[in-house]
């Protein structure tokens, strides 16, 4: 529980210090048609990732992910600097097909954020995101390594890429990392660490 503690401060100051550090600058919820941010009000994503099971657990572990997640926009920080960009506030739903492992599923959703760095003119929009969440997986208690019970919180997170294809397609690569632990409510409580790629298509409204 210690750990997913820190893991999670650590997320929120990542997330929180462009806007933090922005100062002064000109911090806005509000856009024009010609805002050189170009920042859509709304979008939709669908993600998939091949993750594979890193640090502490004894099960070799692979998942097939795939992510349907909303996303608004929220706040812009308008500097020519590495911070110009704007926020978003994302809700995304998981489907993860365990290849490898005791286990055969795991399905979740999760909340978060996701800040987007601008630079003028770029079709290449680099982005670092995260979020928390909970879900079921078809726990194994019995089996050594495996997760604890079905109730299971998660915690997603992820810097990559987007490209700009036109004024509504982007397409997306990064890497995600995904931790799953049940907070300590079984004992023991083999927690589950993922990394892997992840590649998306998103449509902005």
């Amino acid at each position: 529980m210690k750990n997913l503690r820190t893991i999670f401060a650590t997320l929120l100051f990542v997330l929180c210090a462009p806007l933090a550090h922005a100062g002064t600058d000109r911090l806005s919820t509000h856009f024009t048609s010609d805002d050189p941010l170009d920042a859509p009000n709304f979008e939709m994503a669908t993600e998939t990732a091949y993750l594979v099971g890193v640090i502490g657990n004894p099960n070799s572990y692979e998942i097939a992910s795939q992510f349907f997640t909303a996303r608004w926009r929220w706040g812009a920080v308008h500097k020519d600097s590495w911070l110009r960009g704007f926020n978003q506030i994302y809700v995304l739903g998981m489907v993860e097909p365990i290849t490898r492992g005791p286990e055969n599923f795991y399905y979740g959703i999760s909340v978060g954020l996701r800040y987007n760095f601008v630079k003028p003119g770029a079709r290449f929009i680099p982005y670092v995101s995260g979020g928390v969440g909970l879900g079921w997986i078809d726990s194994h208690s019995n089996v050594f390594g495996a997760q604890g019970q079905d109730f299971t919180f998660n915690i997603l997170t992820a810097v990559g890429v987007a490209y700009k294809i036109d004024d509504h397609w982007k397409a997306t690569a990064g890497i995600l990392y995904q931790h799953l632990s049940n907070g300590g409510q079984t004992d023991p409580n083999p927690s589950l660490n993922l990394l892997g790629p992840q590649i998306g298509v998103t449509y902005s409204f």
